[in-house]
């Protein structure tokens, strides 16, 4: 979780939408949790708080995320987690228990112990919560959707229960609102941990490493960390994401999820905003106009627009510079 400089990843049309959509929200509704379960969001979120893929590029870990396993409708209740993962009967569901689901449950591999075509996954349990003081600890509610996550992982206790197949789950919470002062913008890690043997025992860590807990506060609209401050870019990018969206935040998403060279967006942007149409009622100044305000939208840089403008439009460097200067629009 140290400071350094952020790793651009290709964001997709997907991902787009769904901040468009989430763009004049309050956040925290459900389509403001929508875009969490883009599959860049996630991989930013792994990168930055799970230890096993602390080593690994975001576009990595977005290969190791099985996206097929996405589920906003898992229950959290005994018996009917045990149902919801391995679809048996139903008579397991402990009647009169009140119902509560995990709001994005997924599996991902787990890189340390995967080799080869062989498999090991990591079970992740993402909580987005307004209130970091809900009338409990956090901790608490999070170990209990921890433990039912991991018994879920057998439909029923028989005789023939293999407990070796066992995976670790992973419970991320990210809490936004009613932070206290002193706790705002920190993150917590807590593990299974060995700390005390007697005689020559070294358990093997990997079979009891079966739960971690991380635990995310936020606390501003505005985060104002350093670049060089351990966790800056994952509370910059939460921040981003968790509260209403400012005017520059694909601007600012850029730094993390750049859209500037998805061509599939660049065509479909292209159609919206007319630009084929403009160059050829219009002439090819007005087309430039159009692409440069497409590019300000997408958070490309000034330098990358020009790059840009001289590719697409066929123009010299100086025409370029001259178009780029005409139609950027500087903040006031």
């Amino acid at each position: 979780m140290t400071g350094r400089k952020s790793e651009k990843i290709d964001g997709s049309i997907e991902a787009l939408n769904s901040f468009q959509i989430t763009a004049a929200t309050a956040g925290m509704d459900k389509a403001s949790k929508a875009v969490l379960h883009n599959i860049e969001v996630i991989a930013t979120i792994l990168k930055n708080a799970v230890p096993e893929y602390r080593d690994y590029s975001k576009k990595e870990i977005m290969e190791f995320i099985d996206r097929d396993s996405f589920r906003d409708d898992m229950e959290v209740s005994p018996g009917r987690t045990n149902t919801e993962f391995k679809g048996d009967s139903t008579e397991y569901i402990a009647l009169g228990e009140k119902t509560a689901n995990f709001d994005y449950v997924f599996s991902a591999r787990n890189p340390r112990l995967s080799e080869g075509k062989v498999a090991i996954k990591l079970h992740f349990d993402l909580e987005p919560q307004r209130d970091y003081r809900p009338g409990y600890p956090i901790e608490k509610r999070a170990y209990y959707y921890l433990a039912r996550m991991l018994s879920s992982q057998f439909s029923v206790d028989t005789e023939d229960t293999d407990y070796g197949f066992l995976e670790k789950c992973c419970g991320i919470w990210i809490c936004r609102d009613r932070v206290p002062q002193n706790e705002r913008y920190t993150i917590s890690l807590y593990e299974i941990a060995n700390t005390h043997n007697i005689g020559r025992c070294v358990p093997i860590r990997d079979n009891y490493d079966l739960m971690t807990l991380v635990v995310i506060r936020l606390g501003e609209k505005v985060y104002n960390g350093d670049e060089e401050d351990e966790g800056y870019e994952l509370f910059d990018f939460l921040n981003l994401i968790m509260y209403p969206h400012n005017k520059d935040f694909i601007r600012n998403m850029s730094k993390y999820i750049d859209f500037s060279d998805n061509e599939e967006l660049w065509k479909e942007a292209n159609t919206m905003s007319g630009l084929g149409q403009s160059i050829l009622e219009e002439g090819i100044e007005q087309g430039i106009s159009k692409f440069i305000e497409l590019c300000q939208e997408f958070g490309v840089p000034k330098e990358e627009t020009l790059r840009k403008v001289i590719s697409k439009f066929s123009v010299s460097e100086e025409v370029g510079l001259q178009s780029l200067n005409k139609y950027w629009k500087t903040e006031e």
